[in-house]
């Protein structure tokens, strides 16, 4: 009988541990989301104007980072925030700049491309082919110009070509570049938050 009520205290203690190491777990992710998420907001005001309403930002390296160091799920949560906080009035945006209105300005569709760009650099981070990890950053920052260049090509009724040239071409280096850095630091910084056990 002793023996069945102390394997019971030992389950009841277990369970009450992994609750409290959930809820800690829990807690640090969101932390990290909406610390990622502000970092996003101060990278995105170091920037060079553009004539075309595009200017030259960290957003990029900030997107790239926050896939590559947080993963899939965490990731497009931190994006949502940013873009709620964006769209709400939150001055995160180039520029300091926010509202709805940014959503479908001359640059809103790289926005809306940053969820895929911040997608395909989290799953690359998964794989140990470095070629395959780039190739997937790079089909991000692909998958981002396209939806960047047909935005303005609305909003600007301008066409492809000369849109690309204007809001694509004077980037493309630049952001893969950014990709490759965040590969490199958010690696390293994932490893070492990893073994502390403070990202799983």
């Amino acid at each position: 009988m002793m023996t069945k009520v102390y394997k019971n205290g030992g389950n009841k203690v277990m369970a009450e541990s992994k609750v409290k190491a959930s809820s800690k777990i829990k807690t640090v992710d969101i932390v990290l989301i909406g610390m990622f998420a502000a970092i996003l907001g101060i990278l995105s005001q170091i920037q060079v104007p553009s004539p075309t309403g595009v200017p030259m930002t960290m957003q990029t390296f900030g997107v790239a980072l926050i896939g590559v160091f947080l993963g899939r799920k965490k990731g497009l949560m931190t994006m949502l925030v940013y873009v709620l906080l964006g769209v709400v009035g939150v001055p995160v945006f180039a520029g300091l700049s926010g509202g709805p209105q940014a959503l479908v300005s001359y640059s809103g569709g790289f926005i809306w491309g940053f969820f895929i760009l911040a997608l395909c650099c989290a799953i690359g981070e998964t794989r140990k082919n470095y070629v395959f990890k780039m190739g997937l950053g790079i089909a991000g920052v692909a998958a981002c110009h396209i939806l960047g260049i047909l935005q303005f090509m609305v909003v600007a009724a301008s066409g492809f070509v000369e849109s690309f040239l204007l809001v694509s071409a004077p980037y493309l280096i630049k952001d893969i570049l950014s990709v490759l850095l965040a590969y490199i630091i958010g690696g390293v910084l994932r490893k070492r938050l990893a073994k502390a056990g403070l990202l799983d």
